[in-house]
């Protein structure tokens, strides 16, 4: 079974931001796979959903943590103690400055590259989870990046996140299966970043 988490903001003023995007990754989740019941557990909103697989049909558990995005780890560590789960059974969905906007990639243990909720998740769990890592862009100014990721996706930009949210969802199967290099590459294949004006 795998633990699902989103990363995000939960008040409505946020929901937009590119800041959520790991929130919409496992809304769109539960709308493909449910439909769903949201209950309020784990200092978070939780649901249950089933994956058919080539080796059968999986239940797994999604999260998207309340404690705001810098406290992540506090509801992860919730869900985990609760199904008995180790932490390579748990995958991050994030926004990632470092990475250029559509670029998608999936890591397994690592620090935090300054990502305070992958932060407050490797203290509460330790290093070795799952992250997928969704490529925002910099802002180019450090003063700058609260404000930049606290601010709803551009038109252009959501063109490409509703093409990569299409490609996650299509790709699951493998990522539940544990074939998480065939999930990488199909995701890219299937929604590959837009190129970036020099």
């Amino acid at each position: 079974m795998w633990l699902i988490v989103g990363l995000g903001n939960p008040e409505a003023k946020y929901l937009g931001n590119r800041h959520n995007a790991g929130f919409m990754i496992i809304d769109a989740i539960a709308s493909s796979f449910g439909p769903v019941s949201w209950r309020s557990k784990f200092g978070g909103q939780s649901a249950e959903v089933f994956v058919n697989t080539v080796n059968g049909r999986q239940k797994i558990v999604l999260l998207k943590p309340n404690t705001f995005y810098n406290e992540s780890g506090l509801s992860v560590r919730a869900a985990l103690d609760f199904y008995k789960l180790s932490p390579k059974q748990v995958c991050i969905f994030h926004d990632e400055l470092a990475l250029e906007p559509g670029k998608f990639r999936t890591k397994f243990d690592g620090g935090s590259a300054g990502n305070n909720g992958i932060k407050s998740i490797i203290a509460a769990l330790g290093a070795g989870f799952w992250r997928i890592r969704i490529g925002i862009g910099h802002p180019g100014d450090k003063s700058k990046v609260t404000a930049y990721v606290l601010k709803d996706f551009s038109k252009s930009d959501q063109n490409w996140f509703n093409d990569l949210t299409d490609a996650v969802i299509s790709a699951l199967p493998l990522l539940i299966d544990n074939q998480t290099d065939a999930f990488q590459t199909k995701v890219t294949h299937q929604a590959p970043a837009p190129k970036q004006e020099k």
